[in-house]
């Protein structure tokens, strides 16, 4: 590359994206483990899609639910995936800016979406298991959709500052990033200047959608516990609480990948850049893996759809 990538330049109109600094000899055999990653992503999302729309018994709000996150799980894995593999395959490092801010916010407002998807599949399990008989009530399709709504416009007007202040920001040191996609706190770190107003409304991102998600997810469930222990059966309780399995799996898979991230950024600098990266990139590439499989797998219906799919047999 030209010495301009590193030195004496400013504003330039096109990023180095790194891969996976310190295991470039690997990125081949890495790409396979990816791929095998994003063809189950790709593959359990589409059938989860497919399920609900011709099943009519799971035309219900807990898999309306399960199908945005199904769409989102599709949009932050594509987010990344093509680049990525044109890094590890071709070597294609170059990205135009302009494409790299488009990246940042669909990466990040498809995460956001994950986390306020998953605070509304605790909503409906609340309302399920707390209010029973007036589920169906509270809970319609209309409902349904605004709640979707009111998650997609919070997530997209709270990620967009993100590119936008970025874009402000001077680059005269380097147009290199030592990530395998454009994440908004490697660009900050790129910046020239005092770059003060990005890194303090990032905190206040992941604030408001994290840890006030999260919140929000742990009330629901301090309640549905409390609803569930209150059962004078133990067989009552034990069914009940198995409803919520495949969604506890589905936050755990989400929250502790990106928690344990975010932790690393601040407090792992001990720890190589290929760790730092390799985590990074399973915060978006693991959950959209799993949680097809979760909640195949978890779920009975879903599993008796599947199984009714496979086996039928025409006249």
């Amino acid at each position: 590359m030209p010495d301009s990538n590193t030195t004496d330049f400013s504003n330039p109109s096109t990023f180095i994206l790194m891969g996976i600094p310190g295991l470039e000899t690997a990125h081949v055999w890495i790409s396979i483990l990816f791929c095998i990653m994003y063809a189950i992503a790709i593959l359990g999302s589409f059938t989860i899609l497919f399920i609900v729309k011709i099943e009519p018994s799971l035309h219900e709000p807990m898999y309306y639910f399960l199908s945005m996150l199904a769409v989102t799980d599709l949009v932050m894995s594509t987010s990344i995936m093509p680049k990525m593999l044109s890094i590890f395959w071709f070597n294609s490092r170059e990205i135009d800016f302009s494409a790299c801010l488009t990246q940042m916010y669909f990466i990040h407002c498809a995460s956001a979406m994950e986390s306020g998807i998953c605070v509304a599949m605790a909503l409906d399990r609340y309302v399920a298991i707390c209010h029973p008989l007036r589920h169906s009530t509270i809970l319609t399709n209309p409902m349904v959709a605004k709640i979707g709504l009111a998650v997609g416009l919070r997530n997209g007007l709270l990620v967009l500052p993100l590119p936008v202040l970025i874009r402000q920001w001077p680059y005269c040191r380097t147009n290199i990033i030592p990530e395998s996609f454009c994440a908004h706190i490697a660009m900050v770190k790129l910046a020239c200047g005092d770059t003060r107003a990005s890194s303090y409304y990032g905190l206040f991102f992941l604030f408001c959608v994290m840890f006030l998600d999260l919140i929000l997810i742990a009330v629901s469930y301090i309640q549905i516990l409390r609803a569930i222990f209150s059962l004078p059966m133990k067989d009552a309780r034990l069914k009940t609480l198995r409803t919520c399995g495949s969604h506890l799996c589905s936050i755990s898979s989400f929250y502790i990948p990106g928690l344990f991230s975010s932790l690393m950024y601040r407090f792992g600098q001990n720890m190589p850049l290929y760790f730092h990266v390799l985590i990074s990139n399973m915060c978006f590439l693991l959950p959209p893996m799993l949680n097809p499989i979760i909640y195949g797998v978890g779920t009975k219906q879903i599993r008796d759809s599947l199984l009714r799919l496979f086996t039928h047999k025409g006249p």
